[in-house]
């Protein structure tokens, strides 16, 4: 229960400044960044209003985490089509600096806090969600062969964006595509 006069959450330019402000950090210095003291540097809000609403860099990514954008790909009713299309955007979303060094982060900090762990869950899950609904949409109905395939679809750009460093091509997730829908198609005959 909160006390009178005192909002259950962060008027809503607050939080808009301070998250705006951790997700420059984050892209900037990276996860550890995302202190209430340095949020408090470089914002200019009070610390205690910081520590109220985000008391470790954990809320603050989760918060991050919930005002987290995403385009969808426009249906063209082609489910193949649709599926590459999604496919591109997570390349474009990996390849641009506030997706690839925000799960970046998000590795970082579930390493040291396992806390964590759930949150990274949330963002990948998060990312892989188009994707599985265009494999849905491709005629696959078991929740098992869903995952198996949108993860080997997606596995090797988080390998190329998180592991090597490289950017997440379009070639090589179309190629994974192929090989997944080569794969659906053999089994159900």
């Amino acid at each position: 229960m909160s006390k009178p006069g005192r909002p259950v959450g962060p008027a809503a330019d607050t939080e808009e400044i301070v998250l705006t402000a951790a997700l420059e950090l984050v892209l900037t210095e990276g996860g550890s960044a995302l202190t209430p003291q340095r949020l408090h540097a470089v914002t200019g809000v009070a610390r205690t209003t910081i520590y109220r609403h985000w008391p470790t860099p954990r809320d603050v990514l989760a918060a991050l985490i919930s005002v987290a954008p995403h385009q969808a790909a426009e249906p063209s009713g082609d489910p193949v089509a649709d599926l590459r299309a999604e496919l591109d955007l997570l390349c474009d979303r990996l390849r641009d600096k506030p997706v690839g060094a925000f799960l970046r982060a998000l590795v970082t900090a579930s390493s040291t806090d396992p806390e964590c762990v759930p949150l990274r869950r949330r963002y990948v899950l998060d990312l892989l969600a188009p994707i599985r609904r265009s494999v849905r949409a491709i005629g696959v109905t078991d929740e098992g062969e869903v995952d198996e395939a949108a993860m080997a679809i997606v596995s090797p750009l988080l390998v190329d964006t998180l592991l090597l460093g490289r950017d997440a091509g379009r070639e090589r997730a179309h190629r994974a595509v192929d090989d997944v829908l080569a794969r659906l198609v053999s089994s159900i005959r």
